[in-house]
């Protein structure tokens, strides 16, 4: 089963035009990043108009509540929580105060401090009104802001005390203000729209906003959108390294997106041709789990010269299992959601191709259900290395316990998930997929090692899990 993500993000600063319909279409695009909130605040006239609610983006967003939302400039975005509770007081964008002032805040990823920075926040007198680390994030802007009354510098300042992986948009005073944490572990991604410049959280929401990506934010950078514009841009402090999150490769980002530079279809695909040098098989159909699969399977099917078989249909109607918040609810959910076409697999022997395996719970149901539609032999090939140690950085696995890879080894993962066989991509084979460095890539939960010192580790696993 795949991980969860937590957020998606978009801003857009506009001219002559409103800005919540770009925002609508934005959302729409990044819809996959999180099904549980979704939230558009927008300014006119130094008037902050929001909204959001718990559900999908078009269940929420009415006609009525669109026109609504009035201004040129805003921000938008869609959630799935790592931190904090599933309540429409978490949702985001978070409303706060700048002095006097309306400011809305919406973010993707994790502060590995944040409990620190809610007890100096607390310790102001500041009543918090949630539970998620973003409000934390804002008030600790604001903090900042009431000592310089200068928001480029506040955010600055605020940014080299929040320790973590995070994209953040914000709206005030008809401004959107991006900024990108300073190893780049979440991505961001600055771009054209017709009347005016936007952020995303990835290029392909740009392109459905009827613009086109112009380059990635910058590790550490803070861009400031006004008047349909980049009016301009600086940085927080930071020592150069780069920690871009190789989920975002392997699974996150759509496959129409491309992060960093490099076009995500191609990086799956040569994961898939990876996969079959590194561990060929002898079979008789190459089968994705639908839909993110279905690059890797189509590499190792064409390096393979095995067939290559839509087997599992999705209902498309069906949410994502990896984003409803009830384990046995998404075991359930997954035969709801998949369902073999009668007599393909009868008796075959199947290659089962999966971006990734985190709790092996999910895997573990389509291997069976496999074998229910009659597979001979169910050999699982995995497009990325075992997931053995946590994320503290906007992904939802914080305890080792729940991750089938962490202590085991591919014949005991095999025998958990129910597969002939189980093996994963190589670290080198992943790394060279992306096509950058690794000292640019986190690889935490892989290795054990994280680009930042994080708190939650108490020193208790400071030796380096197994080399691969």
């Amino acid at each position: 089963m795949p991980a969860r993500d937590s957020c998606g993000v978009v801003g857009v600063s506009l001219q002559g035009k409103g800005a919540a319909p770009y925002l609508f279409r934005g959302l729409r695009a990044l819809q996959h990043r999180g099904q549980e909130s979704a939230g558009i605040a927008t300014t006119s006239h130094g008037t902050l108009y929001h909204r959001k609610g718990m559900g999908l983006v078009h269940e929420i967003f009415t006609q009525e509540m669109l026109d609504a939302l009035r201004g040129p400039t805003g921000i938008g975005h869609v959630r799935y929580p790592t931190t904090g509770d599933s309540d429409l007081e978490n949702a985001q964008p978070i409303v706060f105060k700048l002095r006097d002032e309306d400011a809305a805040l919406g973010a993707n990823g994790d502060l590995v401090n944040y409990e620190r920075i809610r007890r100096r926040i607390q310790g102001q007198g500041i009543e918090l009104l949630g539970n998620a680390d973003t409000e934390s994030m804002a008030q600790a802007i604001a903090l900042e802001h009431g000592h310089t009354r200068d928001l480029d510098a506040a955010i600055r300042r605020a940014c080299t005390e929040l320790v973590g992986g995070y994209a953040v948009v914000m709206v005030t005073g008809g401004r959107v203000y991006a900024f990108r944490d300073p190893l780049g572990i979440r991505p961001l991604v600055f771009g054209t729209v017709e009347g005016g410049v936007a952020v995303a959280s990835e290029s392909v929401a740009l392109e459905l906003m009827g613009g086109k990506i112009v380059r990635d934010v910058l590790p550490g950078e803070v861009l400031v959108l006004e008047r349909g514009q980049l009016a301009r841009s600086s940085r927080i402090p930071s020592s150069g390294e780069r920690a871009h999150c190789m989920f975002e490769w392997v699974y996150f980002s759509r496959p129409d997106s491309i992060a960093e530079g490099v076009p995500i279809y191609e990086v799956r695909h040569r994961i898939g041709q990876r996969l079959a040098r590194e561990s060929p098989v002898e079979a008789d159909l190459v089968v994705p789990v639908p839909d993110s699969a279905r690059p890797q399977a189509l590499g190792f099917a064409e390096e393979s010269k095995i067939p290559y078989a839509e087997a599992l249909i999705k209902n498309r109607f069906v949410e994502r299992t990896f984003i409803l918040p009830d384990q046995r609810r998404r075991e359930f959910e997954v035969r709801v959601k998949l369902h073999p076409v009668p007599g393909l697999l009868k008796g075959k022997r199947v290659v089962l191709i999966d971006d990734s395996i985190v709790r092996g719970t999910t895997l573990r149901e389509i291997v069976q259900m496999v074998r229910d539609a009659g597979a001979t032999r169910v050999d699982v090939r995995v497009g990325c290395p075992p997931i053995r140690a946590p994320c503290y950085f906007g992904i939802d696995m914080k305890d080792r316990r729940d991750l089938v890879a962490h202590d085991r080894n591919e014949a005991e993962v095999a025998r958990i998930v129910g597969a002939d066989s189980v093996h994963y991509l190589s670290m080198d084979g992943l790394v060279a997929a992306i096509t950058l460095p690794a000292e640019n890539l986190c690889l935490g939960c892989l290795t054990g090692r994280y680009p930042v010192e994080v708190p939650e580790e108490h020193h208790r696993f400071q030796k380096l899990l197994e080399e691969f």
